[in-house]
């Protein structure tokens, strides 16, 4: 899926979006440019509940790094389920994709990275090979790193990484194995996520 310029997309969005924006230049900058606003007395203009609802599917669309099928397919999904939570199944759908996973076990620094991993084969699922990134992992399934890629350049700095990544409580993860899984399905307890499904359902209601 092709993305454009960042950082500009981060401040239009927010910086949860890419995590390349997750960084101290980044909130610096942003510092500045509330100062500069307040100095002046501009203020950005106020959404619309449509321009507002946009913005959140936009949000999802780039954390998730989804196409728009994708998310539509989603959202349908979630929304045709009776007596269930919609925006929890909706949440589920999305965190339970193999590239989020592989992202939230910390083997891969960003989604996007660890989209890459999956699609070249570097990911396995139980025995076999996955290459693709959507692929819902199940609880039970078991997430590993292939043998003949554990050694390569890829994955040379991971445990350093590791000992600074925080592990959801929804996963669980051998650090001698290098194998995770899911412990039980997330929820908007278990997942730290600033997005709001609710308005996502709402905007494909209409």
């Amino acid at each position: 899926m092709k993305v454009g310029p960042r950082y500009k997309i981060c401040k239009r969005l927010g910086s949860s979006v890419f995590e390349k924006c997750q960084t101290q230049k980044f909130v610096l900058s942003e510092s500045r440019r509330n100062a500069v606003r307040r100095t002046t007395g501009r203020r950005p203009r106020a959404a619309s509940d449509y321009g507002k609802q946009l913005l959140e599917k936009q949000r999802v669309r780039l954390t998730y790094g989804l196409t728009e099928k994708q998310l539509v397919r989603y959202v349908r999904s979630a929304g045709s389920l009776k007596g269930g939570n919609a925006s929890t199944v909706l949440l589920q759908a999305l965190e339970t994709r193999l590239d989020n996973v592989v992202f939230r076990l910390g083997l891969a620094p960003t989604r996007r990275a660890a989209r890459q991993m999956v699609s070249h084969g570097h990911i396995r699922v139980n025995t076999k090979r996955a290459t693709i990134p959507s692929y819902h992992i199940q609880e039970g399934d078991n997430i590993s790193i292939r043998e003949g890629s554990r050694d390569g350049v890829l994955f040379s700095e991971l445990g350093e990484y590791l000992k600074e990544h925080s592990m959801p409580a929804w996963l669980s993860f051998d650090e001698n194995k290098l194998e995770g899984s899911i412990k039980n399905l997330p929820t908007e307890e278990t997942v730290a996520t600033q997005l709001d499904l609710t308005v996502i359902l709402e905007f494909y209601s209409r």
